[in-house]
């Protein structure tokens, strides 16, 4: 991955169809990449939020459901770093 490009996202599957959560990137074990509607993308570690928050995300994603709504009302902006934005992935129907 060239230095000035975000991680690749997977798209979220906003079961809910309403967030504002794009994609997501499960790093390594203890971090999140999260990319939102806005085009931003941030990354969570352990370091930054807990470990037991990065783990709760990273089962959210995964699940498609309440990761926007736990991100705000519960991380809020406990992020390590705002990383560059990646190329949009294409949309899936």
């Amino acid at each position: 991955m060239p230095a000035d490009t975000g991680p690749v996202l997977q798209r979220y599957r906003n079961l809910a169809g309403d967030s504002g959560v794009r994609g997501y990137a499960l790093l390594d074990e203890g971090a999140i990449a999260v990319g939102f509607r806005s085009g931003d993308v941030y990354l969570y570690t352990e370091a930054s939020c807990g470990a037991g928050t990065v783990a709760r995300m990273r089962r959210l994603a995964e699940s498609g459901r309440g990761l926007s709504g736990f991100i705000s009302q519960e991380v809020g902006d406990r992020y390590a770093a705002r990383l560059a934005a990646p190329d949009p992935a294409p949309d899936e129907d």
